[in-house]
């Protein structure tokens, strides 16, 4: 028997930004259906018409392009699909598998009420359920589907395992409201059914809507897709992630100037697990990642593995990937664009930059040498190493610069003998050049910031800082 293509989805409530929580989850589906040449879909869980906003449906979106998570054909909204989810219920009301139940507000209130003074379960059982339709009023009503009363439903989960519960924790849930509104648990069941999803990949905190949602399967004589139940995120304290441990929102990580590939690359790390490979590309993760490599404990976030992560993909990444992603940082965070010039001093420099560069504002902090333009306003560190000496020294440097050959060695050479005829080594050298053609205490090699701005602007600076 030939197996059925993997499908799987990413369901958001556009009721705030993409959370980081959501993110993993959203790229666990990503990876398990592009390494198995399956779909990724996305549906927008929008039936919360108070909360659901364009704009924060926007936002996941691009949050997921942000990540570089694609998706197959186009998003569907939960919303949009509500007279098909009201005609399922009238289909299981069809098959005897749910009932119309007339129950008001005020009675069910009241019957839980005995329920507690009896210390009964206070879960529902409508009164409705086995009554005769010829004895129904010409009333409002909700349409309940018919629960299993006895024995129990276990769900075989790919992380979980095997969990059970007695059918006498389920009670008749309502399927559709008495305004002919679809509830979501029915919403869920009927899309993931409708859009072929063969694995649901999502938080454990869905775990007990499973149970309510495989009875819908059941009663409509589906199959139910392969279940995974992922443990949540929590911040570095054993808590819950929220906003007192830092950014909780994609975007904000965007913002913050990590690489999209880091990002993957630590998400993919934080709950699943290839042996103990901690850096990979998308290619390998495709390849490697499997429901049995999810742990069953939350993991916990770690913002300075996910920065050493960063920073080795910042180094291995092509040239002209992170010229497109640091732009795409400028536009993120507001700030100009880069000029053709820099641009071109960027791509040129890239060699000297990517290395130790954990964030791409320290990579662009770095390349200030290019970004800058004469007159440099020297930072207080750079201030300090521009001394009376350290100028004189520049000045007599700079002619014996002018007619080099403009290589590495020959570079090194001449500033090397001009710091031994004053008992200097290279290194205490190095500060001045450093300040004079960064304006920074922090930049690449002196000789690399030469071989990139070229000799006139080498010359020019110099003489700037000498004067």
């Amino acid at each position: 028997m030939s197996q059925s293509p993997v499908v799987t989805r990413f369901a958001p409530s556009p009721t705030g930004a993409l959370h980081i929580g959501g993110a993993r989850t959203a790229l666990f589906n990503w990876l398990y259906a592009r390494g198995r040449g399956g779909r990724f879909l996305l549906r927008i869980e929008d039936t919360d018409r108070a909360r659901s906003t364009p704009e924060n449906r926007q936002a996941i979106l691009d949050g997921l392009t942000w990540l570089g998570l694609d998706w197959d054909g186009e998003p569907i909204s939960q919303f949009d699909r509500a007279p098909r989810h009201a005609e399922v219920a009238r289909e299981m009301l069809a098959r005897g598998r749910a009932f119309k139940c007339f129950a008001t507000q005020n009675e069910i209130e009241a019957w839980r009420e005995a329920a507690r003074a009896e210390g009964r379960s206070t879960l529902y059982r409508s009164p409705w359920r086995d009554a005769d339709p010829a004895s129904h009023p010409d009333a409002p009503h909700v349409i309940r589907i018919r629960a299993p009363e006895t024995g129990a439903t276990t769900i075989e989960d790919a992380v979980q395992g095997a969990v059970t519960i007695g059918n006498d924790q389920m009670d008749d849930m309502v399927l559709l409201r008495s305004d002919g509104t679809p509830v979501y648990m029915l919403a869920v069941v009927v899309d993931d059914h409708d859009m072929g999803v063969t694995h649901v990949i999502r938080g454990d905190d869905h775990l007990t809507n499973a149970f309510r949602q495989k009875m819908i399967y059941d009663a409509m004589g589906w199959d139910v897709p392969v279940m995974a139940h992922i443990p949540l995120i929590f911040g570095p304290d054993g808590k819950k992630l929220s906003k007192r441990h830092g950014a909780t929102g994609a975007a904000e990580y965007q913002t913050m100037g990590y690489p999209a590939a880091g990002m993957r690359n630590y998400l993919a790390r934080l709950g699943w697990s290839h042996g103990d490979d901690e850096f990979f590309t998308d290619a390998q993760a495709k390849e490697w990642f499997d429901l049995s490599g999810i742990g069953k404990s939350p993991a916990r976030f770690d913002y300075k593995k996910l920065a050493n992560i960063c920073g080795r993909h910042i180094a291995a990444a092509e040239d002209a990937a992170l010229l497109h992603e640091i732009e795409a940082f400028l536009q993120a965070t507001g700030a100009p664009a880069l000029t053709a010039a820099q641009r071109d001093g960027l791509t040129q420099a890239m060699y000297c930059l990517k290395d130790r560069a954990k964030t791409l504002p320290e990579l662009l902090e770095k390349a200030h040498f290019i970004l800058t333009e004469r007159p440099l306003v020297p930072d207080e560190g750079a201030s300090a190493a521009l001394d009376l000496v350290s100028r004189g020294i520049l000045r007599e440097l700079t002619p014996q610069l002018r007619d080099a050959s403009w290589k590495r060695e020959t570079l090194e050479s001449i500033a090397a003998t001009a710091a031994e005829a004053h008992g200097l080594s290279l290194g205490k050298l190095a500060g001045p050049l450093r300040a004079a053609l960064a304006g920074r205490s922090v930049s690449p090699s002196v000789f690399d910031m030469m071989l990139v701005l070229g000799r006139e602007e080498t010359l020019a600076r110099l003489e700037d800082a000498a004067a």
